[in-house]
Order: C-alpha cells, then sequence, then structure tokens
C-alpha cells in the first residue's frame, strides 16, 4: 500500500471516528476494526491509538456538550471511580491477553452491541 493511500485512509478512518465520538457513540468501535482489517495493524496498536485519540475528541465533545447544557455532573463521580478502577484492570488484561483472544473478545463485544441496538430499534418503532 502506497504512503499516501495509507495517509489518506489515517485521516478517513478518524474523521469517521471523530463523528461517532462526538455524537458519544464511542469511536473506537469504528477505529479499531477499520485499522485492523484495512491497515492490518495489531489489536493492541489499535487500541492504544485509540486512547490517544480519544482524549482530544472526548474533550472537545466535551466542551460542547457542556455548552448545549448536556452534562448532569451530579453523581459522575461514582462512574468515574469504576470507570478507572476498571480501565485499569482492563490495561493489564489486555497488556497480558494474546491478541487472537482480543481480536475474538472485541468482535463478541460488537456482536451483542450489534444485537442490542436492533433490538432497541425495533422495540422503538
Amino acid at each position: 500500500m502506497s504512503i499516501y493511500l495509507t495517509i489518506f485512509l489515517n485521516i478517513f478512518f478518524g474523521l469517521i471516528s471523530g463523528v461517532f465520538g462526538g455524537l458519544g457513540m464511542g469511536g473506537g468501535t469504528i477505529l479499531i476494526p477499520l485499522l485492523t482489517i484495512f491497515l492490518g495493524m495489531e489489536q493492541k496498536l489499535c487500541q492504544g491509538i485509540n486512547l490517544i485519540s480519544f482524549l482530544v475528541m472526548a474533550l472537545f465533545s466535551l466542551i460542547i456538550h457542556y455548552k448545549n447544557g448536556f452534562i448532569v455532573t451530579k453523581g459522575v463521580i461514582f462512574i468515574e471511580i469504576g470507570g478507572v478502577i476498571f480501565s485499569i484492570i482492563g490495561a493489564l488484561l489486555a497488556s497480558i491477553s494474546p491478541t487472537y483472544i482480543l481480536r475474538k473478545a472485541f468482535g463478541i463485544f460488537l456482536c451483542v452491541l450489534a444485537i442490542i441496538q436492533s433490538i432497541n430499534i425495533l422495540r422503538n418503532k
């Protein structure tokens, strides 16, 4: 693959994941499969790239959502405590897990998410 195509795909994938991240749907849900499937990157590398890009996207999304009054801070501390604790546990597990297990686990997660979202869409029709 040429360097120009790789650069274009990185920008395009960043655009797509940025839109989904800005909507609050998790850009990594899109970014990680795109990077692994189309650019052949290792799952762990993609997860690291996703974390770095998430920080920037989340900051800008947070500012915009806060200005629009869509942020409720009551009770957030409990979510943050649990998030930090389980982020550490998840990062430790990911660092010692073989790549093929991470790929399968992420694939199962995406399938379950798709099923849940499909059920919610059908219920709300």
